[in-house]
């Protein structure tokens, strides 16, 4: 019995391995990885109406991916770049031993901002800070393309900038060439903002840092409008006027970055950060892009920016060191300006210019910020309970409009009037102002909107007298010039090479 069974264990075995073999006069089949892929799949055992299910789910669930903020970034990051320069910084002596015996020295310095295109030719918008003082400018597409751009204009008032794309890139010779052509920011509508609505900052915080070159998205809401923001430290200049506050975040990097609603249009430039630390704490501002889109047509038709004047000087009536005022008072009326002209008077309380409600001097400078040259400017008074409306319009800045003298090689002066004094708020009453200054200007420590009122022991009283008193002392040694700036008096010393 025990042979028999193992005969037939035997027989079965071989009956088992004839079968996995095939016929002895047949050709084996070859397996492949389709097939042994195919052993392994697990047969669908779902229902048709389970997998239509499943199918309409998870397309349910890729559509609710695609929210608004995602759409947004799509539409606009495309014309997002990255802006790159190279500016020349000069290290000043720190002793007077270093000033005698060290040669004044140079060093390049790299740096790194956004930008984002408004026209199909390569012309960028961005901050005026992220390429002042370039000698070069390169700019990064998120699909990696390099160009070299040049300045088209700048606007220091508004901290705005236009670049353009040095390349041929409207050119027939380049469109046949294959290269696609530069994708365009759409526009949007500033002022037309709600509070709390979505909105998005695209930039590129991190610059060089990162090896690709597709910007960072971040997502936040419309926080405030009309916000006014005083300079925080020694190296900002000036206000930033009316501007769109967010809670996305913005960091060193963005500036000059659009801000995008979600309907996926720019209605800011990403500015400026309040921040302790140096990071993002959720206090961003834009500058609004109806503002923008202003300064870019100017600086495109002119290469410079009108500004509007009314020769109307503000001031807040105090109510106390704890009270925040919410009045202006006209303080002064400058002589023979369109505020003159148009009747107001000293002491009369404004409340609004146009549609918007003035409750500080800085409200007031917004709106001269936005005025329009030539347009008029409805302005609304209150003189002692009486109301009053005028129509004011605006003049292009009386420092604009004068003749303007040229000092050496290096500055571009004109002659204090009482209109100019009103305009920049001067307190001496003689003197010639710089309004154009050469980079050795500023590297001596002279700058736009000094008023020279004393070279060595010789008073000042015009810009042709400032001119030719310069001229004169070329070659003679040191020469000392006072200045008021900002209220305040200064002086500078250098040598006039001969």
């Amino acid at each position: 019995m025990r042979r028999g069974r193992t005969s037939w264990f035997v027989l079965a075995l071989g009956a088992a391995v004839l079968v996995a073999c095939g016929n002895a006069g047949e050709a084996v089949p070859r397996e492949t990885p389709e097939r042994a892929r195919a052993a392994f799949q697990i047969p669908d055992i779902r229902r048709p109406a389970e997998t239509d299910s499943i199918a309409s789910l998870r397309a349910e669930l890729d559509a609710s991916r695609r929210t608004a903020i995602v759409r947004a970034a799509e539409r606009v990051a495309p014309a997002v770049v990255s802006v790159s320069t190279i500016r020349r910084e000069y290290v000043r002596p720190r002793t007077l031993w270093e000033s005698f015996f060290l040669p004044p020295s140079a060093r390049e310095v790299a740096g790194v901002g956004s930008g984002f295109i408004i026209r199909e030719d390569g012309i960028i918008l961005t901050n005026e800070h992220v390429v002042r003082g370039a000698e070069r400018i390169v700019v990064t597409l998120p699909d990696g393309r390099q160009f070299d751009a040049e300045l088209v204009g700048t606007d220091e008032v508004t901290d705005l900038a236009l670049v353009r794309v040095t390349n041929p890139l409207g050119d027939g010779a380049v469109r046949a060439s294959g290269i696609p052509p530069l994708p365009v920011a759409p526009l949007g509508d500033s002022d037309d903002l709600l509070i709390g609505e979505w909105v998005v900052a695209i930039g590129n915080p991190l610059g060089f840092v990162l090896s690709n070159t597709e910007p960072t998205v971040t997502a936040g809401v419309v926080s405030g409008v009309g916000r006014n923001i005083l300079p925080g430290g020694e190296q900002e200049r000036g206000y930033y006027l009316d501007m769109i506050q967010t809670d996305a975040s913005i960091n060193p990097g963005n500036s000059g970055g659009p801000l995008v609603n979600a309907l996926g249009e720019v209605i800011g430039v990403n500015s400026s950060i309040v921040s302790r630390s140096g990071g993002s704490e959720g206090l961003g501002f834009a500058i609004p892009i109806n503002r923008a889109r202003r300064i870019a047509e100017d600086l495109l038709d002119d290469g410079s920016v009108r500004r509007a004047w009314v020769g109307l000087e503000p001031e807040p009536v105090d109510f106390g060191r704890l009270d925040r005022s919410t009045e202006v008072r006209v303080a002064q009326v400058a002589p023979g300006s369109p505020a003159e002209e148009a009747g107001v008077r000293r002491g009369w309380i404004l409340r609004r210019a146009g549609s918007k409600a003035i409750r500080t001097p800085l409200d007031w400078e917004s709106v001269l910020l936005d005025a329009v040259v030539g347009r008029p400017l409805e302005l609304v008074f209150d003189d002692g309970g009486r109301e009053r409306v005028v129509r004011v319009t605006p003049v292009d800045l009386p420092s604009l409009t004068a003749e303007r003298i040229r000092a050496l090689a290096d500055f571009e002066l004109v002659t204090l009037t009482p209109a100019i004094r009103a305009e920049r708020g001067l307190i001496s009453e003689k003197g010639a102002l710089i309004v154009s200054a050469s980079p050795m200007a500023r590297r001596i420590g002279l700058r736009e909107g000094d008023l020279i009122i004393q070279i060595n022991r010789v008073p000042i009283s015009s810009a042709e007298e400032a001119a030719r008193l310069l001229q004169r002392l070329s070659g003679t040694g040191l020469v000392q010039v006072f200045f008021e700036r900002q209220g305040r008096l200064g002086s500078v010393g250098f040598r006039i090479s001969g």
